[in-house]
């Protein structure tokens, strides 16, 4: 047997104010989006805001449904509407967030496997790094430098490449 350490690199930042002031905003946009989440049965509303090589930022939230499948996640509403409406465009940074019913978010909010897949994969688009912002309604930021670590080992068109006829 082998084993192997995977090393993650999350930057912790105790104060919003210690962010730069790019990730800030974005984390500000993410913010107004979660307040206009619809979520009527989890009351659990999540904000997501993608910075854009051209300066864009795009903001989603997440979206329920009674038939809980078909419902979305803020991240992957976000990078999807960035995808459709900016293709040719690399994605810079993605703030996410949260507001809680019934109790202050006071810690960071880390997305969903199904939402670090797609994350994963919006990466390799952009052919570049993206940066995750996150962080509950207040208290710590967490930030990480590429989906690499959040998601070290993503499903990737390179399996699907080397062991299909596509």
């Amino acid at each position: 047997m082998k084993k192997e350490i995977v090393p993650i690199e999350i930057k912790i930042f105790e104060k919003e104010e210690e962010l730069p002031k790019s990730f800030s905003e974005l984390l500000k946009q993410a913010r107004l989006a979660a307040k206009d989440a619809y979520a009527p049965y989890s009351r659990f509303r999540v904000g997501a805001a993608v910075l854009l090589a051209n300066g864009e930022v795009v903001k989603a939230n997440n979206q329920e449904n009674a038939a809980y499948p078909s419902g979305m996640c803020a991240e992957r509403v976000a990078l999807y509407y960035a995808h459709a409406a900016y293709p040719d465009v690399a994605i810079e940074a993605i703030a996410i967030t949260a507001i809680g019913e019934s109790a202050v978010i006071a810690e960071p909010l880390a997305p969903c496997g199904a939402c670090r897949q797609v994350m994963a994969e919006s990466e390799k688009n952009s052919k570049k790094p993206m940066q995750v912002i996150m962080q509950g309604q207040e208290g710590p930021v967490m930030v990480v430098d590429s989906m690499k670590a959040l998601l070290p080992f993503s499903f990737l068109d390179d399996y699907l490449l080397r062991y299909t006829t596509l």
